[in-house]
């Protein structure tokens, strides 16, 4: 079913991970560099070409470009599945979006032992790209945590302050939720009678066969609560901010725009469509929750002074939208959602590049102790201010189009949530507007002004406006023309088993 003569989802997988297993035997410096290059570049070209030719690709039950390896493990129903769907296609291209814009970022960083802060991070992009090209949901929690380990790792090596405690909240709520998303998942498995993980064989058997109302349910909480832990769903969320504030930057680039992803698109790809009557039994009490992350988690953002802090917390407060489409159980819910995940991912991964470029300048991360930085780097300025807007949700960038579809979904689910869910945007705009202000406008600081003194700060250097125009043409393309995610995407809701069409 590949119309291709090399396997191109595997070939965006294997590059990262190969250039990381060279890297790891010892590489010279520089070929470790040029094999980074590689191992950011095939996968970002791989994503932008299969979006291209997506339309017109054969498919196998709903799957472009599909193909199937057996790895040995047939006899356990495991085999390594690949294939893009509409709900696939885009994630699959923001992971190499991200992937390109955090490793060159990394790649000019100059970090301490570059080639081994390059070898996590190309872990990181392999086992990103391979959880959403995987449809055999062995695979795809597989890559998920082959991606984990390498975070915790760059978070307690590379991180800045706190890095060990950090480092420590991260693995123990993640692998929490990781253990109850895997229990969930299992149960699946043994409850639906298969024989196989494989996510095409598991939907055709339960439509013939649905699982009973009961285990429906109790499935869908565990998923729903171990994919939330994962995903920041309040209360338990404490370790997202604490995380990416030690995190060094391309990694909080690469796990808060896209392996944050991987549990709401678990609930999207796999929960909803196989648990439908157990999603209607949770979707209040996960509304609820999600209002909880826009609402409380706005609140706490606004007091933040730390701009890593509070770039950390709008990503965990950002989270609700998503859960709140989830909970509306609609194609036009899910569709938000996945538009949601892209333009939060892209507007998310370039705030981080953005504030560490902002600390280079000012030596600090206290919104308190800067100010006036526009007359040193208005280029800089002008990247912060356009990408605070889009993750405000101004119309002309991708994360409008996905509030916007969440927001229509959610009235036909609860009028009231929908109310209480619109505050957020002001939330938004109060947090997102005066941290711009503190930041770039006004007088300079006592503190700043004397940095500004010793070292003249320089506005964007082209390794940094590189990644930055990446990211930002990403999300002004889908702002622009949000046909290129919505037209696959609808082709495949709009067939969707087990989702009503609302």
């Amino acid at each position: 079913m590949n119309p291709f003569p090399v396997d191109l989802l595997l070939l965006s997988i294997a590059t990262p991970l190969a250039a990381a297993l060279i890297i790891a035997f010892g590489a010279h410096k520089k070929l470790a560099l040029f094999l980074a290059y590689i191992g950011f570049s095939v996968p970002a070209l791989v994503a932008v070409y299969l979006v291209a030719k997506f339309a017109g690709a054969p498919q196998h039950h709903g799957y472009a470009f599909f193909t199937s390896y057996d790895m040995g493990l047939a006899a356990w129903g495991i085999k390594l599945t690949l294939g893009l769907n509409g709900i696939s296609l885009g994630l699959f291209a923001l992971a190499g979006i991200v992937g390109f814009a955090a490793g060159f970022y990394a790649l000019q960083s100059g970090a301490e032992r570059l080639k081994y802060y390059l070898l996590l991070l190309l872990v990181m992009q392999g086992g990103l790209m391979g959880v959403f090209a995987s449809v055999d949901i062995f695979f795809f929690y597989f890559f998920h945590e082959f991606a984990l380990i390498a975070t915790f790792i760059m978070v307690g090596v590379w991180g800045g302050r706190d890095r060990n405690y950090a480092a420590m909240m991260m693995t123990i709520y993640l692998t929490l939720g990781a253990m109850l998303s895997l229990a969930g998942l299992i149960a699946i498995y043994i409850k639906s009678g298969a024989g196989t993980f494989d996510l095409i064989a598991l939907r055709e058997t339960i439509a013939a066969q649905p699982l009973s109302a009961l285990v429906q349910k109790n499935i869908f909480g565990i998923l729903m609560f171990g994919f939330g832990v994962l995903v920041s769903l309040f209360p338990l969320h404490s370790w997202a901010p604490l995380g990416y504030g030690a995190a060094p930057s391309s990694a909080a680039m690469l796990h808060a725009g896209v392996l944050k992803k991987f549990g709401l698109y678990g609930l999207i790809q796999i929960a909803l469509p196989l648990l439908p009557s157990g999603a209607g039994h949770w979707a209040h009490i996960l509304g609820v929750l999600a209002l909880c992350n826009v609402i409380v988690i706005g609140f706490v953002t606004i007091a933040q002074s730390d701009l890593k802090q509070m770039i950390g917390y709008s990503s965990v407060m950002h989270m609700g939208y998503a859960f709140l489409g989830i909970a509306a159980m609609s194609t036009l819910g899910v569709g938000g959602v996945v538009i949601m995940m892209i333009g939060h991912g892209l507007s998310v991964a370039l705030l981080f590049l953005l504030a560490t470029s902002i600390h280079h300048r000012t030596q600090t991360f206290d919104m308190a102790e800067m100010g006036g930085l526009a007359k040193q780097a208005p280029v800089l300025a002008a990247f912060f201010v356009a990408t605070t807007f889009a993750s405000i949700g101004l119309p002309g960038f991708a994360n409008f189009w996905g509030e916007l579809t969440i927001f229509i979904a959610l009235w036909g689910f609860s009028k009231w949530m929908t109310i209480a869910a619109v505050a957020g945007i002001i939330i938004s705009a109060i947090y997102g507007l005066r941290s711009a202000a503190r930041v770039f406008f006004g007088p300079q600081s006592a503190t700043f002004a004397k940095v500004a003194a010793e070292h003249s700060p320089a506005d964007l250097r082209w390794s940094e406006r590189v990644p930055a125009l990446v990211l930002l043409a990403a999300l002004l393309l889908v702002g622009f023309w949000p046909k290129i995610i919505t037209t696959p995407l609808n082709a495949h809701l709009n067939h969707a088993p087990y989702i009503s069409q609302k």
